[in-house]
């Protein structure tokens, strides 16, 4: 299939990208000293950015947004590929999505067979315009697509349902490890609130209300309660600024906290208070802690590197010290595997890829 030659903006402070290859740039490393927490690394993707790898829950296989203009694919893909099973087996990923306009945020079904993503293929071939930074005093900003809806299809890339087809954003969707919710972000009441509904796409419900991006959420083990990340503008300059971007259908995402609650909304409570970006978070299998990623401790607002908490927020450990960029964690459910995205072993260059590693305790 053939990719249209038209750049567009990132979706996520890092967008996504890569392909299988057999060798790796030699002048880095991804191992760094103090990540504890990790043992046999090893680099799946490399060239490009790739990002929001995410496992089926068999954890054999591997799902992932990819740009690399390269390879002529000028804004994020989804490819699909079965993880390694020894050293000698390359990881090479598949395409499943349409090839045509902006994917985002894909997840596999609980039976395998199935993947949902968020497209703007609908309202066209083209990758979707990029935003002029200039225009807003060269902040950064993501692009909340309005064609943005979200889409069932099977593991060879056919799509067999649309599950969202309201005016404006919908996108983000992780499903309950339960097998019985979607949890996504939706602008259809014009805020960037999370919903859930059934796997089929029926019964959806608004389960946050308070102004402000409320994005990147995931169930728990147990489906009982969510996490993601949240902006809160307060003041009346930030409320004034949100707003006039999301009007634009833009959003500046540097200031954000993490926020649980139960999955039906209930209980919704902030539990980082760091200030700057604070995202990307994830439960671990066990439901006790969470993991995240943040520049809290740079001022310049980079890098990022990921953290594990107790659920409270409290007991915060630094997990990973790559120089650029750490996140996008994801663990298998037996707690044995851990997959990431990061900056390291690029090169000095500004590619992002996956890595897969043995998750110590």
């Amino acid at each position: 299939m053939k990719y249209l030659k038209v750049f567009s903006a990132a979706a996520m402070l890092i967008s996504a990208a890569s392909f299988a290859q057999t060798s790796a740039p030699a002048n880095d490393t991804i191992h760094f000293d103090g990540e504890t927490h990790f043992a046999n690394i090893r680099q799946l993707t490399f060239g490009g950015d790739n990002a929001e790898a995410y496992l089926s829950f068999d954890g054999k296989y591997l799902i992932f947004q990819k740009t690399n203009p390269k390879e002529d694919i000028q804004c994020d893909q989804i490819w699909m590929g079965k993880l390694p099973t020894g050293p000698d087996e390359v990881f090479t990923p598949k395409l499943v999505s349409t090839g045509t306009g902006r994917t985002t945020c894909a997840f596999f079904y609980p039976d395998g067979k199935h993947i949902l993503y968020a497209s703007t293929h609908l309202a066209g071939n083209d990758c979707p315009p990029v935003p002029d930074r200039k225009k807003y005093g060269n902040k950064y900003i993501w692009p909340v697509y309005e064609s943005f809806d979200i889409f069932k299809a099977d593991t060879s890339g056919k799509i067999v349902q649309q599950l969202t087809s309201t005016k404006g954003y919908d996108a983000e969707a992780t499903i309950s490890p339960k097998g019985d919710k979607i949890v996504f972000t939706s602008m259809r009441d014009g805020d960037l609130d999370l919903y859930t509904m059934d796997l089929d796409g029926k019964h959806v419900k608004r389960i946050t209300s308070t102004l402000g991006y409320d994005g990147g959420a995931w169930f728990s083990p147990d489906g009982k309660k969510i996490i993601w990340r949240a902006s809160r503008p307060k003041t009346e300059t930030e409320v004034k600024e949100y707003k006039e971007l999301l009007a634009e259908n833009l959003v500046a995402p540097t200031s954000m906290e993490v926020w649980i609650a139960n999955a039906d909304g209930s209980d919704a409570h902030q539990v980082t208070d760091l200030a700057q970006a604070n995202w990307a978070p994830n439960f671990t299998p066990d439901g006790k802690h969470f993991i995240f990623c943040s520049n809290h401790e740079y001022k310049r607002g980079f890098p990022f590197n990921m953290y594990i908490a107790d659920i409270d927020g409290s007991n915060m450990k630094k997990i990973s010290r790559d120089k650029g960029f750490d996140a996008f964690p994801m663990f298998s459910a037996d707690g044995k595997k851990f997959v990431f995205s990061s900056n390291r072993n690029n090169g000095g260059t500004r590619d992002t890829n996956v890595f897969i590693a043995d998750w110590i305790n």
